[in-house]
């Protein structure tokens, strides 16, 4: 008997070939032995996302179509977001039944790896409407549960008391993560996924899912910057210290003829600040890396220093999203200041704040612009503590 490892490699080729999204997504996660997991589920992998299989279940499934339901019931929990909106459901035993309502119904029933797959038909006094998704699910069987009119749903509901963890045990092991560090786990996924499609854009519509196809082109809806970075690059930020080269057909290599010549660019180098203080939530987060999207797509290079009330990290951003976002504390946007005094190489610095961040005490010569989140403080307020030029990220980009 192969192993869990190699066992999950074979069935991934054959769904690389059958439905090639869910094996290509499949190959860019980890995946795990849990023995102290009944069946198989999604796992946290510090702030990301993991396939946990228990090998002795594995094994038991009979027939490579089951193991297949069982891989694609576990992505689908992860492409539709199962595991960050939990949080939103009082029930959370209940939200599992509404999440496996919806995703099951995505799979034909060669593909079911267990006989008591949740359906639709679980709960025929019901009459659920089919692919409403988890909200709709779940308010329904709230409903009747309250009215006492599913024996079905309240024997479910019944079994699963007994149970560690109900359906999904190791779903729990996300409830400790901050706003924040949930919503980059999501947009980490997301940026994955993006990659996947991108780079199969040669093989047509076909190559996503159906279920799936409205959701990856609402992620490929970017927000507008808030701000024309391109020409304040231009315009602000002088001569470029950082050179690179690029290979060219339109000029001849005057040593090799039938080679392409080596072309000489500069980059400009930008400092980012990312105000990680506590009164910096969730959605401001988001806003601050689009910006930094759009920054890092104009072609200058980026380097992010994360900070509260000191600099906690500091990295070259390559248009990923980061695994963790460090600080939280109180707030200090000077040691970015201080920072980029010391590091000359950098040609502007620019800081993402929510604005709520007392004075400026710490002095620079170089252009330096304030970007402060939709629902941060005044810009008029933040000048006047001798922050200098500020912009505020508009609601409607």
């Amino acid at each position: 008997m192969a192993n869990l490892q190699e066992d999950l490699s074979r069935i991934g080729k054959q769904l690389m070939f059958s439905e090639p999204f869910y094996g290509i997504f499949m190959s860019t996660l980890n995946k795990v032995v849990r023995k102290d997991l009944p069946t198989a589920g999604v796992s946290k992998n510090n702030i990301n996302y993991q396939l946990a299989i228990n090998e002795e279940f594995w094994n038991s499934l009979d027939n490579d179509k089951k193991k297949i339901g069982l891989l694609k019931h576990e992505l689908l929990h992860i492409c539709f977001n199962h595991l960050e909106d939990r949080d939103w459901y009082p029930n959370q035993e209940l939200h599992n039944i509404a999440a496996d309502l919806e995703i099951n119904q995505y799979l034909t029933p060669e593909y079911y790896p267990t006989p008591n797959i949740i359906l639709l038909s679980s709960f025929p006094e019901l009459n659920l409407p089919e692919k409403a998704g988890t909200k709709i699910y779940y308010g329904l069987l709230q409903q009747a549960l309250d009215k006492g009119t599913s024996p079905s749903l309240q024997a479910l509901m019944d079994s699963l008391t007994g149970m560690d963890g109900g359906l999904h045990p190791i779903w729990k092991e996300f409830d400790g993560m901050s706003e924040a560090d949930a919503k980059l786990a999501k947009a980490q996924i997301e940026h994955q996924i993006k990659d996947i499609v991108n780079s199969q854009n040669n093989q047509g519509r076909g190559f996503i899912p159906d279920e799936l196809q409205s959701w990856i082109d609402n992620m490929f809806e970017e927000s507008e910057p808030s701000y024309d970075w391109k020409s304040y690059f231009r315009r602000f930020c002088g001569t470029s210290s950082k050179t690179y080269t690029k290979k060219t057909r339109r000029k001849l290599n005057k040593r090799f003829q039938e080679n392409p010549a080596l072309k000489i660019k500069t980059k400009k180098k930008i400092l980012v600040g990312v105000d990680t203080s506590g009164s910096v939530g969730e959605k401001d987060l988001i806003e601050f890396f689009n910006e930094i999207n759009h920054m890092y797509k104009t072609g200058v290079s980026i380097t992010v220093a994360e900070g509260d009330a000191d600099i906690h990290n500091v990295y070259e951003y390559k248009g990923d999203v980061p695994d963790k976002i460090t600080g939280r504390g109180g707030t200090d946007m000077n040691p970015f200041i201080t920072y980029f005094n010391e590091h000359r190489e950098f040609n502007s610095l620019i800081i993402l704040t929510d604005g709520y961040i007392g004075e400026n005490e710490v002095k620079t010569f170089k252009p330096m612009m304030m970007v402060i989140c939709s629902n941060g403080d005044d810009i008029e307020t933040v000048k006047g503590n001798g922050w200098g030029h500020t912009i505020k990220i508009s609601l409607a980009s």
